[in-house]
């Protein structure tokens, strides 16, 4: 018979608040200003984003995260040996095509790339959705023909899915990419 969470001592209980909030995703929403959808806008300001330095690594990721198929879920994760997270996988490769680090959570790196149309996505770009009811509290990589490659949840691994798969159509949040502006 299952002892009720009321009789857990202090660290027990501790623990099972701990394992909650881990078990809450991969990231954080930023907070959004009023009135705005979380999709890009026609006016956004220019400013410095995260780009990788030629459009040839864009590539260099897709090829490298094919390399990472069936590679285990672990939240948190930012290695291979020890297993990925969505934001954790995107950074790691991200970092070994590019040698430069992005944040190791979705909202992060939703911050700081490129908002782009939908109908613009190229390989290479990070497509976000909203899994946990927030902004961007998942993500995953184009893989080109509809396709993304991401780390789903404790329950998987690695895998590829469709952009227009029923589940993940209603909770497309929006599409960056790391190529820089006027790139082609």
């Amino acid at each position: 018979m299952a002892r009720s969470p009321f009789a857990w001592s202090p660290e027990r209980r501790l623990g099972a608040l701990l394992l909650a909030l881990l078990i809450a995703g991969c990231s954080q929403s930023p907070p959004k200003p009023s009135g705005t959808s979380g999709r890009p806008q026609a006016s956004v300001p220019a400013r410095a984003w995260f780009s990788l330095p030629s459009d040839d690594h864009a590539q260099e990721i897709v090829l490298y995260a094919l390399g990472l198929l069936d590679t285990g879920y672990r939240f948190g994760g930012k290695n291979p040996e020890a297993g990925l997270d969505c934001s954790g996988m995107v950074s790691y490769i991200v970092e070994q095509v590019s040698g430069r680090r992005l944040p190791y959570n979705a909202a992060g790196i939703a911050e700081r790339t490129r908002p782009i149309a939908a109908s613009a996505l190229r390989p290479g770009d990070l497509v976000f959705f909203n899994t946990l009811g927030r902004t961007y509290s998942h993500m995953g990589i184009y893989l080109g023909d509809g396709k993304f490659i991401h780390a789903p949840n404790s329950r998987g691994k690695v895998r590829v899915d469709r952009l227009d798969s029923r589940y993940y159509a209603e909770r497309f949040d929006g599409a960056h990419t790391l190529v820089p502006a006027g790139s082609g």
